[in-house]
């Protein structure tokens, strides 16, 4: 290349961040100052540490304008002393108590007084703690981020605005809106926002719940079964007047007898709840409304009213006056003033705010449910709410929308799924299929146990004790927020359902790892310590993934089991396939989970991927061992009992652990944590990143993939092939990676625009990249390799394409992060030409041209010049003796890809919806076809609602020839299918145009915040 050409790869018209109409550090930290004085009105120890942290982190904010809000300096300006006041806030409190009423604030006020909106302030936090890390970590230590607790608030914002929809939408269902003022019928109120004094009632006497019953484990189900007791305690208190439903014809109460209509089994049967739970928690409610609001309770079976006519009254609770006009109003007034004095200081956000809608303080008026094209503040609350939108996803969900596994718990029949119904239908599995299943191992898989080296059932259960107590602990927060009856109660029912799901599927996989083509043996697997402790995760992830806990959400589990993200994804295809029960919505969570690990969570510092890559790979261990990417060893059981308070009592100890690394009786060697360049004298180097069809990966997963990935790294596959099980399990890995790549890099290109030649070189760049620059990978995001990808083949390929237009497309992705384009890792070797030194994280531009660019350089020279073509047919066989396959590795086209599999949209019809490419849309709408299609925001005539068009298409298509039969389903592709056939084929290879000049300059240009 010239050094013209070297040149070019420089940054041009670098863009200064920061406007000359920007005022200085000094203005601002005036303005911040004259904030917390007169606004918030903070004592003077309070704003003293405000104004020290802002002073301490305005070169920050000075330096990042362009990464925050909409890069307007007064809108960032507000974003900044909104997170420094929080932060203060937050971390404070556990320095020094509050001396005076003067310095209390909470998250609520702190937005209203810098105009920003809950969903704003979660969408950018991130960038402020990522920025302003390292000072945050010398004024209140290194867990600071614990402390501030933002992604615990984040879940539970987003659980109470799907119970403010969740409860809105069963009390329209059931009553009639009314004013207090007059008590008639408010005329639109269902569009207008109006909330009445009984459905106000009703939220409070639930945050009385939350408050008071629910003190710590306030997940989604539990939250779900107190909205359902609440809903019973109006149905029977309300006047009938006012009701939107006639008792004795109505099917919303569909329990009926000759006693009467049984209200909690309506109800149960209508939300899947609980009758158990549910009268326990009906029974919490009457007590606090005796104690808050001073009623006196009778028997619902000894009084005479209208509102308890024709109901089954046996075990119900009535109050004489409780909805009646006289005293209604002091009830809000009682209920509200409970509220302030119980969370007085102790929440950050007021979540009475969430029956108004309307709220600025919410950011949003509705939430939409994988929709992509949406507006600004609705697209950021649904960047917090759902990270991974699983419906958009083709990798989503494992199993075919017909699956008879998932054909017994569908949901009701008479909801459109939201997230409250999805979580109650989930919860029902769990009770009905877990619960009721022995606490114990049963006696076939007692007899697997016994049949080890030795007797392995003490050690089993010793684990299983420990591990599931460190993740269910009885005395969690206890120190912040006290224990209760309740709690440890929660603790201990989460706990059996996931021993009992463990024991379940632990048993499946004995079940088929003792067949004959496996190998017959199952004693490899159950003394093995990590096996068991990835399976105990899975198992209680998807027991809190169920319940959709506040407190404990993923990784959670992974540091309370002391596993690492790359130690999780050996298990959950094989936890998937062995538990054919689990409901969809649980599938769809692994594979969530998956994508997370695959895409950044695997590559991160301290995952135990990279103690099987240098094992692998021995040339790439002085890179992991420069930034320190190594994991550290596995704590032992005793270690986690006493960290996490696991009482041990009654259980045997078990002998120390052998880490896998060093089971190998015939090898020495070394802790995983030690330096690993002697593995050089180990393994010959070998370039171990197969294509995903390589015969061997099949052959891995048709005999024992658990013991190949649980096996100690150095040891030959049980699988064969001539490699070691790291090499196998980095083959399996790096083929999930490139799958991903599939999926991602095609979806991005179809809303570029982009052919189907450029797909296919940004594919094999990726692929290269992965087997010959591994190193880019690590410590960062797979898509932040995507996107340079994609610009730096756009560049060969001599597009009319910028940096801006790729992250402005990539930003309408559903799994789009800010953080990948905002943030990018980089420890800069000693010898950069910019003499800049240390680990950073820069933009993705700043990555591209300092880092991206200098080493994929020649792989881009190569693919612009067509050798990868010229290579293609190159055999697999045509390989030296120690595995490396001489000259340029082989192209592989980019596959083709099915369309994801329909999703049933009605319980009550066959009917079905799939996403429609972009690239397809054109096509469909054309004049000669649009006639048949109904598009969502596009009609099919003029100023026509989509009903009007759904009917028009109806009666053009049955004015035809009648079509007899049941419809077949059974031929459309599956997801899992889709899924499968992301790995490339050897069919077809990439053409290759010639260039006169190679020119990969990017001139600097921020991407849209």
């Amino acid at each position: 290349m010239s050094s013209k050409s070297a040149k070019a790869v420089d940054m041009e018209d670098v863009k200064p961040l920061i406007g000359s109409s920007v005022d200085d550090g000094d203005a601002m930290e005036a303005r911040f100052a004259d904030l917390c004085k007169s606004r918030l009105s903070l004592d003077e120890s309070v704003s003293r540490a405000a104004i020290t942290l802002f002073r301490e982190t305005k070169h920050l904010l000075l330096a990042n304008m362009s990464v925050i809000g909409s890069g307007t300096p007064e809108e960032i300006e507000r974003f900044w002393s909104a997170f420094v006041l929080y932060t203060v806030k937050r971390l404070r409190e556990g320095k020094e108590k509050q001396e005076s009423e003067e310095n209390v604030f909470s998250l609520c006020q702190i937005l209203r007084v810098t105009k920003l909106s809950v969903v704003d302030f979660f969408k950018e936090m991130p960038q402020f703690c990522l920025k302003a890390g390292h000072v945050l970590s010398g004024i209140y230590g290194a867990n600071w981020e614990k402390g501030l607790e933002t992604k615990e608030l984040q879940a539970n914002f987003v659980h109470l605005i799907h119970l403010s929809k969740y409860y809105k939408s069963a009390y329209m269902e059931f009553f009639i809106p009314t004013s207090f003022n007059d008590r008639k019928q408010i005329s639109g109120s269902r569009s207008s926002g109006y909330v009445s004094d009984y459905h106000r009632f009703g939220w409070l006497l639930f945050l009385a719940l939350r408050v008071h019953a629910f003190s710590r484990f306030k997940d989604l189900v539990t939250c779900t079964n107190g909205l359902v007791s609440i809903l019973a305690i109006l149905i029977i208190h309300i006047p009938v007047r006012f009701r939107n439903f006639n008792i004795c014809t109505s099917q919303l109460l569909a329990k009926k007898s000759n006693r009467g209509v049984d209200i909690l089994e309506s109800l149960c049967l209508k939300y899947d709840t609980s009758k158990e739970e549910l009268r326990v928690t009906m029974e919490k409610a009457n007590k606090l409304i005796i104690d808050i609001l001073k009623k006196k309770p009778f028997p619902a079976s000894e009084c005479k009213t209208e509102s308890l006519e024709n109901i089954y009254t046996e075990g119900l609770t009535y109050f004489e006056d409780l909805m009646e006009d006289k005293s209604l109003l002091s009830s809000l007034i009682m209920l509200e003033k409970d509220y302030d004095d119980a969370v007085h200081n102790k929440v950050e956000l007021d979540e009475r705010v969430f029956v108004n809608e309307g709220d600025s303080l919410l950011g949003t008026e509705s939430l939409s449910g994988g929709a992509i094209n949406l507006s600004s503040s609705k697209r950021k609350l649904e960047m917090i709410t759902s990270p991974v939108k699983t419906i958009t996803s083709p990798r989503s969900p494992l199993c075919s929308p017909m699956s008879p596994a998932n054909s017994s718990f569908t949901g009701n029949s008479k909801f459109t799924p939201t997230p409250v119904s999805t979580a109650m239908t989930t919860a029902k599995w769990l009770r009905n299929v877990i619960s009721p299943l022995p606490s114990n191992p049963s006696g076939e898989l007692g007899r697997f146990f016994s049949s080890c080296d030795k007797d392995v059932t003490n050690e089993i259960t010793r684990r299983a004790s420990i591990i599931l107590g460190a993740i269910f602990p009885n005395s969690y927060l206890g120190e912040r927020s006290g224990t209760s009856v309740m709690d440890n109660l929660w603790a201990e029912q989460r706990k059996m359902e996931a021993l009992k799901l463990y024991y379940r599927v632990l048993e499946a996989i004995c079940r088929a790892e003792s067949q004959p083509s496996n190998g017959n043996n199952v004693n490899s697997l159950l003394t093995n310590e990590r096996f068991h402790r990835c399976m105990l995760a899975c198992s209680a992830e998807l027991v809190l993934a169920t319940h959709k806990t506040v407190t404990m959400m993923f990784p959670a589990v992974l540091e309370r089991t002391g596993i690492t993200a790359y130690d999780l994804s050996k298990v959950i295809e094989g936890f998937v396939r062995h538990e054919e029960s689990l409901p969809k919505e649980l599938r769809r969570h692994l594979n969530n989970l998956e994508e997370r690990l695959l895409e950044s969570m695997a590559w991160e510092k301290g995952s135990s991927m990279y103690n099987s890559l240098i094992i692998a790979k021995p040339a790439l261990a002085a890179e992991i061992n420069r930034i320190g990417l190594l994991a550290d060893p596995m704590p032992s059981l005793d270690a986690i009992a006493m960290n996490h308070n696991v009482p041990a009592a009654g259980l045997l100890p078990l002998p120390a652990i052998k880490h896998e690394i060093s089971s190998d009786k015939n090898s020495g060697t070394p802790s995983p944590k030690r330096l690993c360049t002697e593995y050089r004298n180990v393994l010959v180097e070998r370039n171990f990143f197969t294509s995903p069809t390589k015969d061997r990966v099949s052959s891995l997963k048709s005999r024992s993939a658990f013991q190949s990935a649980f096996a100690s790294p150095t040891r030959p596959n049980p699988a064969g092939g001539g490699e070691t099980c790291a090499e196998a399990g980095m083959n399996v890995f790096n083929s999930k990676i490139l799958k991903l790549a599939a999926v991602r890099v095609r979806n991005l290109a179809e809303r570029l625009h982009l052919s189907q030649q450029v797909v296919e070189r940004v594919y094999f760049l990726v692929e290269q990249i992965l087997s010959l620059k591994t190193t880019l990978f690590f410590n960062r995001h797979i898509d932040q390799i995507f996107l340079c990808s994609l610009y730096g083949v756009a560049k060969i390929s001599q597009l009319n394409l910028t940096f801006k237009e790729i992250i402005s497309s990539y930003r309408r992705q559903p799994h789009c992060k800010p953080q990948v384009f905002r943030s990018v890792f980089i420890a800069w070797p000693l010898t950069h030409h910019s003499g800049r030194t240390g680990k950073e994280h820069v933009d993705i531009i700043t990555f591209y041209n300092e880092i991206f660019i200098p080493s994929v350089r020649p792989l881009l020279v190569d693919l612009d010049s067509g050798v990868f073509t010229s290579n293609h047919n190159r055999l697999e066989d045509n390989k030296i003796a120690d595995g490396q396959c001489p000259g340029t590795p082989r192209a592989c086209p980019f596959p083709s890809l099915p369309d994801m599999s329909p999703k049933k949209v009605s319980a009550g019809h066959n009917i079905y919806v799939s996403p429609l490419r972009s690239s397809k849309k054109d096509i469909l709408l054309s004049p000669s076809s649009k006639s048949y299609y109904a598009c969502i925001g596009e009609s099919t005539h003029a100023y026509q609602s989509p009903s009007k068009d759904l009917k028009a298409i109806n009666n053009h298509l049955n004015s035809g020839r009648k079509v007899c039969g049941k419809l077949n389903f059974e031929g459309l592709v599956s997801d899992s299918l889709v899924a499968g056939s992301l790995c490339p084929q050897n069919s077809s290879s990439i053409p290759s145009s010639s260039f006169t000049r190679l020119n990969l300059a990017l001139k600097y240009e921020q991407p849209d915040a």
